[in-house]
């Protein structure tokens, strides 16, 4: 395994064990607002703070961008390598005791994604990925599936819920996507959702108004799967706009056509 996967696989298992130690402790953890229906509990910073513990004493000069702490580290300037943590993907499925969170690292140099883990803590599901070396499920090589559209598709989404702006414009994507794919599924948690793109779990998946951390992982594995991912007019500024379209080759045109002019 490539070196900076593994030391991100190490981030990833210490901050899973920091949530597994407190799932049946949901009493005891404190939650505070961000924002309407964006919630961040001390569950969260402490996966967090163990990850950029793990990162940082390995790579002391690498920028951090973290979901709750923003620029941990800028990595003395100008830093080569740039880190994107989601220490908690699925903090509301968390607090309600629903098994579907994750923890996202992956690794950025000179702006192109260059590594990838998406743990998933409560099923001890690894999935890692390097750019030009494939993706893996625990060891395993995966791929995407080779479904040739939207017809028969099992397609992941997520709603927009902390951005209601967008909700009116989502939901006619939904309509139009779940007219012509097989069923829809909305989990709450993107980083594996896109874990499951690359493991032909899910055909395909769609989202709007994400951030870098909730994605950045998850399209690694995708494109290493054999896989697609693209904003929703076929571009690349995903990161930035958090608009992600995703899947096979042709589930994600057949996606893109269906949605792209919404």
């Amino acid at each position: 395994m490539h070196p900076m996967v593994n030391i991100a696989v190490r981030a990833a298992r210490a901050a899973g064990n920091v949530i597994v130690r407190n799932i049946d402790r949901l009493d005891r953890v404190r939650v505070e607002s961000k924002g309407r229906y964006d919630f961040v509990t001390d569950i969260d910073r402490q996966a967090e703070s163990v990850i950029l513990d793990v990162l940082h004493r390995a790579y002391p000069r690498h920028a951090i961008l973290a979901e709750e702490s923003g620029a941990a580290y800028n990595g003395g300037g100008e830093a080569e390598y740039t880190w994107i943590v989601d220490p908690l993907d699925g903090t509301a499925n968390f607090l309600h005791g629903f098994p579907q969170v994750g923890v996202s690292i992956a690794l950025q140099h000179q702006g192109q994604l260059t590594a990838a883990v998406v743990y998933d803590p409560l099923r001890q599901e690894l999935f890692t990925a390097a750019r030009g070396s494939g993706a893996q499920l625990d060891g395993r090589r995966i791929r995407v599936t080779p479904r040739r559209g939207l017809e028969g598709a099992l397609i992941g989404t997520g709603f927009p819920f902390k951005n209601q702006q967008l909700m009116p414009r989502y939901l006619q994507m939904f309509a139009t996507v779940a007219e012509r794919a097989e069923d829809m599924r909305r989990a709450g948690a993107a980083s594996l959702d896109l874990a499951y793109v690359a493991a032909g779990r899910l055909d395909g998946f769609f989202e709007l108004g994400l951030k870098p951390w909730d994605i950045a992982a998850g399209a690694l594995l995708i494109q290493e799967a054999g896989g697609t991912v693209s904003g929703l007019q076929g571009d690349d500024d995903y990161l930035q706009s958090g608009d992600i379209v995703a899947g096979g080759l042709k589930v994600h045109a057949g996606l893109q056509r269906a949605i792209g002019g919404l």
